[in-house]
């Protein structure tokens, strides 16, 4: 029986939780290596795992496995699939995860590099609902797509257009639009936080026509995505109110059982195939 072979690019919040998951059985494979430009975030990670992969760098761990994870940040991902592509040439690295969807909108030829190369690419459906239902609309004509992401202050902090425009988040008392425009300004001011934007973008009308709206809500406990879908099939509204990753408030824990879900099927299809 085929084993898939792990390899995670990025020990954070969702990096760490994939590495558990697998280390439990429940996504079917094997964690063969982990990297991130913090070896201390590593090593304690590495001491939370039963099975031990090996800590190295991007390129080794491009080599060892078979289905990379980058859990990274946008500015990375290039580097990382020009690495899992040059890989594929060797006939390594078949399958790659990822989830920070603002940097293939910075870099729109990997989708196109991905096919040519025969890389297996997957995006989870993240912190949102209603992917499928907006895949299914633009076989049709879709008018409008429009975001607005409602989150605690604490879920904002450092994102670049804050500092930009010299906004404290510690003075806001009540509900407060921080931003609006399109996908593309939101993911440039927003990187850690945005992620839904860029699948919305990817999968429905592109990056400049998606409208997005951010507020920051001292009130709210829950990190909220309202969608809402206009076009010729009708309308579709969806609100998904997600609680916040325990060890990282700018990501939705929703997001991280996105991934675990899509890497459990996959992992699922390879065993049942084989």
């Amino acid at each position: 029986m085929s084993v898939v072979r792990f390899g995670i690019v990025g020990c954070g919040a969702i990096g760490s939780e994939i590495a558990k998951t697998i280390d439990k059985g429940i996504i079917p494979g094997r964690l063969v290596a982990l990297c991130d430009l913090d070896r201390e975030k590593t090593r304690s990670l590495l001491k939370s795992l039963k099975y031990k992969p090996q800590i190295t760098d991007l390129g080794h761990l491009v080599q060892l496995a078979d289905f990379v994870i980058e859990a990274t940040h946008p500015d990375a991902v290039k580097e990382i699939c020009d690495t899992v592509f040059a890989a594929k040439s060797a006939d390594q690295c078949k399958s790659l995860l990822i989830m920070s969807i603002g940097g293939l909108l910075k870099n729109p030829e990997i989708l196109i590099q991905a096919k040519k190369k025969g890389i297996n690419l997957y995006l989870p459906s993240g912190a949102i609902a209603g992917i499928d239902a907006l895949k299914s609309a633009k076989l049709g004509r879709i008018k409008a797509v429009t975001l607005t992401t409602s989150k605690p202050p604490a879920g904002l902090v450092g994102a670049p257009y804050l500092k930009k425009k010299k906004i404290d988040l510690s003075r806001i008392k009540s509900r407060t639009v921080l931003f609006q425009g399109n996908a593309e300004s939101a993911i440039k001011g927003f990187p850690a936080n945005i992620n839904v934007a860029g699948l919305l973008s990817i999968v429905g009308l592109g990056a400049k026509r998606t409208k997005v709206k951010i507020i920051a809500d001292p009130k709210l406990k829950r990190n909220i995505h309202e969608v809402v879908i206009e076009g010729n099939f009708g309308k579709i509204t969806t609100r998904t109110e997600n609680i916040p990753s325990p060890t990282n408030p700018k990501t939705s824990w929703l997001a991280v059982l996105s991934a675990i879900a899509t890497l459990k099927q996959v992992s699922d299809t390879v065993r049942i195939g084989t």
